[in-house]
């Protein structure tokens, strides 16, 4: 009887550690304001997909990578290149009839709109839009699916990311989830709690191209496998031990 009630304590204590934002209302609609939602900006190594239509479409067509043509799940191989305009480590990228353009620590929209200006001496009324077409993130740890996730939203935050992943294992660590992100020539780690609401209003909660986010196990995931591999050796030890004995009786 006592061992039972420790069980259904222990239970308890655990799975208490396993719903995402405990602290949020469980009855009533809680509402907050976004504000720490800033837009990413171009960085060296970014590549940019450009489309630019005009009155002239086949010469304003010099400038296209079609963005419909380029898969935000896509992965850079030599057989599926990833196609745009690779800022290089100056901060430019160079374009047909106008030559470098400044773009790293502009947002899109910013770089947007200065390429719009430029083109406005070459087309009237031209139209421009434009996307970071390898914003990636590296997912690893203890999920569903570590791997590296090419997006297409600039706009995803680490949950959104997490369930690309097939979200955490059971025997994941909820509450010092790691985010390591390139900073002003930093490198800066950051832990973050994903059972509590104080998550959406990190300043890190949206993420930034080549974040990378690591998942860090429970122990009780390493005792599984622990447990496993001491079983295993114990079993080819005796299995060892008689073969040896058999190999003795029968020579």
């Amino acid at each position: 009887m006592l061992v039972s009630a420790l069980m259904i304590v222990s239970s308890c204590s655990s799975y208490q550690k396993i719903p995402y934002f405990q602290d949020l209302k469980q009855t009533d609609t809680e509402s907050q304001n976004i504000s720490n939602y800033t837009p990413p900006l171009v960085t060296p190594g970014d590549i940019l997909a450009i489309n630019v239509s005009s009155r002239n479409p086949e010469s304003s067509a010099v400038f296209n990578y079609n963005l419909n043509t380029v898969s935000g799940s896509a992965s850079v191989t030599s057989e599926n290149p990833v196609i745009g305009y690779l800022v290089d480590d100056n901060g430019d990228i160079f374009l047909p009839y106008i030559g470098a353009v400044s773009v790293a620590g502009k947002n899109i929209t910013e770089v947007r709109d200065g390429i719009g200006k430029k083109l406005t001496s070459l087309y009237k009324d031209p139209v421009v839009n434009i996307r970071i077409v390898n914003f990636k993130v590296s997912i690893m740890g203890d999920v569903q699916r570590p791997d590296v996730y090419t997006l297409q939203n600039e706009r995803t935050t680490i949950t959104q990311a997490l369930s690309l992943a097939g979200d955490l294992n059971i025997t994941a660590k909820r509450t010092n989830v790691l985010l390591i992100r390139n900073e002003n020539g930093k490198r800066v780690f950051v832990r973050m709690d994903l059972t509590s609401k104080k998550l959406f209003e990190s300043p890190y909660y949206y993420l930034k191209n080549n974040d990378e986010i690591y998942v860090e196990p429970d122990r009780t995931k390493y005792a599984t496998v622990d447990r496993g591999y001491r079983t295993a050796t114990l079993l080819l030890s005796g299995l060892s031990i008689i073969a040896i004995v058999l190999s003795n009786l029968y020579r």
